[in-house]
C-alpha cells in the first residue's frame, strides 16, 4: 500500500532514529526504512542460541560518554529505559612481564599509573591536560555537535585566538609525530596510540596530532549500557514511536524517487512506492545511496568520481573472539594491581610503540600481524547479561579485511583464528583454560555481511584519510549533510563528525534539515562560528 510521509529515513541504525526523533519532535511525519528485522544498527545484543540466557555484544560495545551526548538529555532517553555504566578503572593495558598502565575516570590516579612508568610522561600528562582541556570543552566538542565549517573559514576563526591557534600548531602534527615528540617511554606512547587508534584515525597522518592531546583532556570515558548495547536501540525505538514515527523493518529501499529535480519518496525492493512530502534522509555509506539508490542520470560525472574515490579505513576492520564463562577472566597482573578485577577495558599484547608499524604493515599486505587485542567481560559489571554466577567476555583485534587479497578467505581461516587468539588470552588469564564453556569468532566478513553500510568491514564507514573529514566527509560538496539533490539528505556515519555510536551525524542532519524547512527549535545550539569567535 502506498504512504506519504513528511521524510523518509533510510535506515534504523542510531543515527536514522535519533534524526527521526528530532523530526518527529518537530511535528513531522516520519518512517525509516530498515532492511534488517530489527532496529539499532551497530547496536546489537544477540541472545546464544544454544546457551539461553547468556547475552553478546556483537558489534557495539563500548559507547564513549553516551550520557553527555545532547540527544541523550533532549531526547530524555533515560525516561525510556537506557541506563550506562561508567566503570572506574576504565582502560588497563596489561604488559608481558605483569605490569599495568592504567586509565580512571580520575585523572589523578591516572597520573599515578603513568608514573610507574616515566615521572616525566606522567608530569607530560598532567600539561596536556591541564592546557587542553579548555580546548575540548569550547572548540573540540562544540565542532562535533555543529554541522562543519569550511576549512578555511573554520581556520581563520581559530587563528583569532590563543586558545584556536594552539590547537591548529597540535593538529599539524601526525598522532605519531605528537606522541614520539612529547612521551618517552615505549609502553607509554603505545598506549596513547592504540587507544587514541580506537578512533580510527591512521596514527601516520598530518592534521591528527590533537586527537591525543584531546584524549589525555576530555572527562569522556568508555561507558557500557545496562542490558546489552541493544538497550539504547530500544529507547530509541521507543521514542521515535512516542513522536509518532513509523520504522518499516525487513523493508529493502530500492531506489531514490526523484521527480522535477527534488528528492520525493523511495521504491522499495517489494515494490513498494513511499513518498515524501518534504525530504528523504540516507544513513546509508555514499556508495549505497549516490550509485545504488539513485539513477545513473542523476549522479553526473564528477560526482559519480567522488563518490567511487570514497574510501574506507585499512585499521577498522574487527575480528571478535566471543566466550560463554563459568567464570570471568582472571589475569595474572592482579596478583601486583588488585584492582584489575574491576578492569573494563582491557588491551593485551602490546608492549612497545613499534609494534604499530608492523600492524600497519600487515593490514596493508592482507596478513595476519601478531595479535594485539582488547575486549571486556561486560556481566563483572551488568550480571543480568548471563545466568547467575556465570559470564561472557570478548576481545577484538583489527585485521585486515581483505586476509590475503580475498575477504572470502575469512570463512576457512576464522576459527583457527579464534584459537590462536583465545592462546594469547590464555597466556594473560590462565583460568580461561577451565572456565570456558563455549565460544564463537565473528570476522571482518561477516560485519560487512551483518552490516551492509559498514562497506569492507569498516565501523567507521569512511575514513579520515584523502581529506575525509569535516566539512569534506565524505567528500567536498556533500559535507553539510545536504546532496545535490533537494530534498536527498545524509545522516549517517560517512558526514561528520564520523562513525562509532555517538548520535552526532543524526543530530546534526536534524539542525540541518529543521532549518532548511524554517522550523525554529529551542534545542538546536548557536552557530560554531560564533562560539569560536567569541573565544
Amino acid at each position: 500500500m502506498d504512504s506519504t510521509y513528511d521524510a523518509i529515513i533510510l535506515g534504523a541504525g542510531h543515527n536514522g532514529l535519533i534524526l527521526q526523533a528530532y523530526l518527529g519532535r518537530a511535528g513531522l511525519t516520519t518512517v525509516a526504512v530498515e532492511r534488517k528485522a530489527v532496529a539499532g544498527g551497530g547496536l546489537a545484543t544477540l541472545e546464544d542460541p544454544r546457551y539461553p540466557g547468556f547475552l553478546h555484544n556483537t558489534h557495539a560495545f563500548f559507547q564513549r560518554a553516551i550520557t553527555a551526548m545532547p540527544w541523550y538529555a533532549d531526547l530524555e532517553v533515560e525516561r525510556h529505559g537506557a541506563r550506562y555504566i561508567e566503570p572506574e578503572l576504565n582502560v588497563a593495558l596489561l604488559t608481558s612481564d605483569g605490569r599495568a598502565l592504567e586509565w580512571w575516570t580520575d585523572i589523578g590516579r591516572t597520573i599515578e599509573s603513568f608514573a610507574g612508568f616515566s615521572r616525566r610522561d606522567a608530569d607530560t600528562l598532567r600539561r596536556w591536560h591541564e592546557e587542553f582541556v579548555p580546548i575540548v570543552q569550547h572548540i573540540l566538542a562544540p565542532e562535533s555537535r555543529s554541522p562543519p565549517l569550511p576549512p578555511d573559514e573554520r581556520r581563520c576563526l581559530l587563528e583569532r585566538s590563543s586558545a584556536g591557534r594552539r590547537l591548529l600548531e597540535v593538529s599539524a602534527l601526525s598522532p605519531l609525530e605528537f606522541v614520539h615528540q612529547e612521551f618517552e617511554n615505549p609502553v607509554i606512547k603505545a598506549g596513547l596510540l592504540f587507544f587514541n587508534g580506537l578512533r580510527e584515525v591512521d596514527l601516520r597522518v598530518c592534521g591528527f596530532g590533537h586527537h591525543i592531546a584531546a584524549l589525555l583532556a576530555s572527562p569522556a570515558k568508555a561507558q557500557m549500557s545496562r542490558g546489552g548495547s541493544v538497550a539504547l536501540a530500544r529507547a530509541l525505538e521507543a521514542i521515535v514511536h512516542k513522536s509518532g514515527g513509523g520504522i518499516r523493518l525487513m523493508t529493502e529501499p530500492a531506489r531514490v524517487l526523484v521527480e522535477q529535480g527534488r528528492a520525493v519518496g523511495i521504491e522499495t525492493r517489494a515494490g513498494e512506492t513511499i513518498r515524501a512530502r518534504h525530504l528523504v534522509a540516507s544513513s546509508l555509506n555514499p556508495h549505497q545511496t549516490f550509485l545504488d539508490l539513485l539513477d545513473h542520470t542523476l549522479v553526473p560525472h564528477a560526482l559519480r568520481r567522488q563518490v567511487e574515490a570514497f574510501q574506507y579505513n585499512l585499521l577498522a576492520p574487527l575480528f571478535a573472539l566471543n566466550l560463554v564463562l563459568r567464570e570471568p577472566p582472571l589475569y595474572k597482573a592482579a596478583a601486583n594491581h588488585p584492582e584489575l578485577a574491576q578492569a573494563f577495558m582491557v588491551i593485551l599484547g602490546l608492549d612497545h610503540v613499534d609494534q604499530f608499524h608492523d600492524i600497519v604493515r600487515h593490514h596493508e599486505a592482507g596478513t595476519i600481524p601478531p595479535t594485539v587485542m582488547w575486549g571486556a567481560s561486560p556481566t563483572i559489571f551488568d550480571p543480568s547479561q548471563a545466568p547467575p554466577e556465570r559470564h561472557t567476555a570478548f576481545m577484538w583485534e583489527k585485521l585486515p579485511y581483505r586476509l590475503c587479497g580475498d575477504p572470502d578467505n575469512w570463512d576457512d581461516a576464522r576459527d583457527q583464528h579464534g584459537r590462536e587468539m583465545l592462546g594469547v588470552w590464555q597466556r594473560y588469564a590462565p583460568n580461561l583454560s577451565e572456565a570456558i564453556i563455549h565460544s564463537f569468532t565473528r570476522s571482518p566478513l561477516d560485519t560487512e555481511r551483518s552490516l551492509p553500510n559498514m562497506r569492507e568491514g569498516d565501523l567507521l564507514v569512511g575514513a579520515f584519510t584523502n581529506g575525509q573529514i569535516g566539512y569534506d566527509r565524505p567528500f567536498p560538496g556533500a559535507g553539510a549533510y545536504r546532496t545535490h539533490i533537494p530534498g536527498l539528505y545524509l545522516c549517517g556515519s560517512s558526514s561528520h563528525p564520523g562513525g562509532n555510536i555517538t548520535g552526532l551525524p543524526g543530530y546534526n542532519a536534524a539542525q540541518v534539515i529543521l532549518a532548511d524547512l524554517g522550523i525554529k527549535a529551542d534545542w538546536v545550539p548557536p552557530p560554531i562560528a560564533q562560539r569560536i569567535a567569541a573565544l
